[in-house]
């Protein structure tokens, strides 16, 4: 048809399954398994069903934004809050990307990245991970128009030292500098400190992993206020009212119970310890983990054939038909329950 030929055409992002069968076990899309903080249930309760018939403040005006300059020691003006941090990456990457050169992120990686460089007509360059599936921050001393990255890194949950990421950002002063920190919280250590010292890093955050809200979509950046001021320049321009009332309202209690936080965190960490004990002893090789999934390759069962006869006894994991990680999967970490199901199954697999 002939309307077909102005159509912007890219290859879409593969989200995870998201399977509605009842019983199944997911392990697949890196959700928490446990439910937010309580007194996320209470405020959905106690929410102001009237209130919905107005449109919501803007984010960094709203209670949400003041609680996370409260929990992390910085000005609200130093807060963009969007809906969910791939909403915030979006605006980034429509903002700061808009240099002729090309902007770098790893080969292998979040593979929104070039989802979002094709939609933006962003030129891209991918920096090949080392063998043992780590970032080089030799690899990011070049020109470029921008770089983005997560820490820890995803699919391989690989971290790298506060030391690394500032290398990355200070060989790179003349652009804009993305550290994409959803796993943070199960073992890496933040690059938030690193925003006082430098003007070109923003560091991206989410509620969807270690606070246990994937449904409500709550992400966010932070940075100096001037870069803050460009991100809401370009979004109020495109869509002012993004955050609806209810996220803002659960959000803040999601950041007030640091304690229950910290549990989640914890009960994740132990259990992804006792899994790389079991993975091991059933014969697969991983890189060490700082977020709440191990990438995990068996050393005579091919990944494929894993994922298929797990999914046939109701476990879903995820698997890439991609070259160098065809024959890795990745495992999130469950609850103990869910883990000995899946160390079950494995049993009669491999």
């Amino acid at each position: 048809m002939k309307w077909e030929e102005n159509v912007r055409r890219v290859v879409p992002y593969t989200p995870g399954e998201q399977p509605q069968k009842a019983g199944i076990i997911k392990l697949n899309t890196n959700e928490n398994p446990y439910g937010p903080a309580p007194g996320v249930a209470r405020a959905i309760r106690d929410l102001d069903a009237e209130s919905l018939r107005l449109y919501p403040a803007f984010p960094e005006e709203t209670d949400l934004a003041k609680a996370l300059a409260a929990y992390y020691h910085i000005g609200q003006d130093q807060i963009f809050i969007g809906v969910g941090s791939d909403d915030v990456l979006s605006m980034i990457f429509m903002t700061f990307f808009q240099s002729d050169k090309p902007i770098f992120f790893p080969d292998i990686t979040y593979s929104f990245y070039d989802v979002w460089a094709d939609v933006y007509r962003i030129p891209y360059e991918t920096k090949a991970l080392s063998a043992d599936f780590l970032i080089r921050p030799e690899d990011y001393k070049q020109p470029n128009g921008g770089v983005v990255f997560p820490n820890p890194n995803a699919p391989t949950g690989e971290v790298m030292s506060l030391a690394m990421v500032e290398e990355i950002v200070k060989n790179n002063r003349d652009v804009v500098v993305v550290v994409d920190e959803a796993y943070i919280d199960f073992g890496g250590i933040s690059a938030l400190p690193l925003i006082e010292k430098y003007d070109n890093l923003l560091v991206v955050q989410t509620f969807s992993k270690s606070r246990c809200m994937a449904g409500m979509r709550i992400g966010y950046a932070m940075g100096q206020p001037r870069l803050i001021r460009y991100l809401n320049d370009v979004k109020y321009s495109v869509n002012s009212y993004t955050m609806n009332t209810a996220a803002l309202a659960l959000g803040v209690e999601a950041v007030r119970d640091e304690v229950y936080f910290k549990e989640c965190c914890e009960k994740i960490m132990k259990t992804r310890e006792r899994a790389e004990k079991e993975l091991a002893g059933r014969g697969f090789v991983f890189p060490k983990s700082c977020a709440n999934f191990i990438f995990a390759s068996h050393k005579t069962v091919p990944a494929r054939e894993i994922f298929e006869k797990l999914k046939q006894n109701d476990i879903y994991v995820r698997w890439w038909n991609k070259a160098r990680i065809d024959n890795y999967l990745r495992i999130t970490i469950g609850t103990d329950e869910q883990m000995e199901a899946l160390y079950r199954a494995l049993d009669k697999i491999v």
